[in-house]
C-alpha cells in the first residue's frame, strides 16, 4: 500500500498541474493551511530534478505572497481569524511574549524562524498583530522563505538520484521518520514556543 501511494505521488509530482497546486499550497500555508509546501516540493524536485530551482521560486513567491495575507489577518482580522489559528497551536499565551520580541528583533524573527520548519503562518499572523513595517516585513521573508526553500531544492538537485533510490529502498523508514518529525514539529511548537 505504501509503495503505490508513493508511486502515485511520484507520478502526480510529475502532472502538468503540479506546479499550479504547488502554488497554491504555499499561499495558503504561510496564513491558514498547516501542512507545509515541502510534502509537495520534495517529491516534484526527485521526479524532475533539472526543475528543482525553478519550483523552488514558485514556492518562494506563493509563500511570500501568502504571507501577506498573514499578515492582513493579523493586522486587520486577528480576533476573527488569528486567534482560532493561534489557538489551534496552543499560543496564546505566548503571544504578548511574541509581540514584544517583534518590537526589538522583529526582522531576525522573520528571517531566523521563517526559515525553519516552524509554521510560517504564526509568524506572518503575529508580524501583522504587531504592525511590523511591511516593507522590512517584505524583505525578510523573501530572504527567510529563498533560504529555505532554496537549500532544499539544491539538496535535491546535488544529491537527487541517491535520495530518491534511498527513499524507494527504505520507504518504509523515510515515511515513519517523516511522519515522526512531522508530529514533533507540532509537538515543539505548542509546548516550546
Amino acid at each position: 500500500m505504501l509503495r503505490r501511494l508513493y508511486d502515485r505521488t511520484m507520478r502526480l509530482a510529475a502532472h502538468r498541474h503540479a506546479l499550479p497546486a504547488l502554488a497554491v499550497v504555499s499561499f495558503v500555508e504561510s496564513s491558514i493551511f498547516p501542512i507545509p509546501p515541502d510534502v509537495l516540493m520534495i517529491p516534484m524536485c526527485l521526479a524532475d530534478r533539472r526543475r528543482s530551482f525553478w519550483i523552488a521560486t514558485v514556492c518562494t513567491v506563493a509563500s511570500v505572497i501568502g504571507g501577506f495575507l498573514g499578515y492582513a489577518i493579523g493586522y486587520y482580522a486577528f480576533e476573527a481569524v488569528g486567534r482560532p489559528i493561534i489557538d489551534f497551536y496552543g499560543l496564546n499565551a505566548k503571544l504578548a511574549e511574541f509581540r514584544q520580541a517583534f518590537a526589538e528583533y522583529g526582522w531576525w524573527i522573520i528571517v531566523i524562524k521563517g526559515a525553519t520548519p516552524i509554521p510560517y503562518k504564526l509568524i506572518t499572523i503575529a508580524a501583522g498583530v504587531a504592525q511590523f513595517p511591511l516593507l522590512e516585513f517584505a524583505g525578510a521573508s523573501v530572504i527567510s522563505r529563498g533560504m529555505r526553500f532554496y537549500l532544499v531544492a539544491a539538496l535535491l538537485w546535488w544529491f537527487g538520484e541517491p535520495i530518491r533510490t534511498f527513499i524507494e529502498k527504505r520507504l518504509t523508514l523515510v515515511t515513519t521518520v517523516a511522519a515522526v518529525l512531522l508530529v514533533g514539529g507540532f509537538i515543539v511548537v505548542r509546548y516550546l514556543f
